[in-house]
């Protein structure tokens, strides 16, 4: 039985417009046509792009399913390059995974260094400014001058007990001014 190309888009999972682009760079073979010059697809075709769909779905690159296209459709295939593609992929998919998490690792520390109150002050647009802010040293307060009231006013200029350091620019421990 032959199908139009949203026929075939409906039945295979991919969209008309994938359907044509996979036509165009050789994934799948080019669509058989009409005498009016339409698009049409045997069950050979459905499954080809049913393949490709769950190739896709699977996270393989377009290289990939070619060449997975092609073991399968090579009845004398040896199934050992069918796993070595495969555990290639698997190995891809744990380095994204790392990636992925120290990236979660890493916003979910600057969201929690973030007051998340009326201040201007954010360490995660500090960071994405390319600016990179150190934490202060335990019981060391930032300079008076970048602490802020709730109301983002200053506060008054109080004197400071003897005997109290505050972190200055030397101070490797001091934030750096934005």
């Amino acid at each position: 039985m032959m199908r139009n190309i949203g026929e075939a888009a409906a039945e295979s999972g991919v969209s008309a417009k994938m359907i044509r682009y996979y036509e165009s760079i050789g994934l799948v073979a080019p669509a058989l046509r009409t005498a009016a010059n339409y698009r049409c697809y045997d069950d050979t075709a459905i499954q080809s792009l049913r393949f490709v769909a769950s190739g896709r779905l699977l996270g393989f690159s377009l290289e990939e399913i070619g060449r997975l296209l092609s073991l399968w459709r090579d009845r004398e295939r040896a199934s050992a390059e069918v796993k070595r593609i495969a555990l290639d992929h698997i190995a891809e998919l744990d380095r994204r995974i790392r990636s992925l998490a120290e990236m979660k690792q890493a916003l979910e520390d600057l969201a929690s260094a973030c007051h998340g109150d009326d201040r201007p002050d954010c360490p995660i647009m500090d960071r994405l400014a390319g600016r990179k802010r150190q934490a202060p040293e335990r019981g060391v307060r930032p300079a008076a001058g970048r602490r802020r009231h709730r109301s983002g006013r200053r506060p008054a200029s109080r004197p400071r007990p003897a005997g109290r350091a505050i972190a200055g620019p030397a101070d490797r421990h001091a934030i750096p001014a934005a």
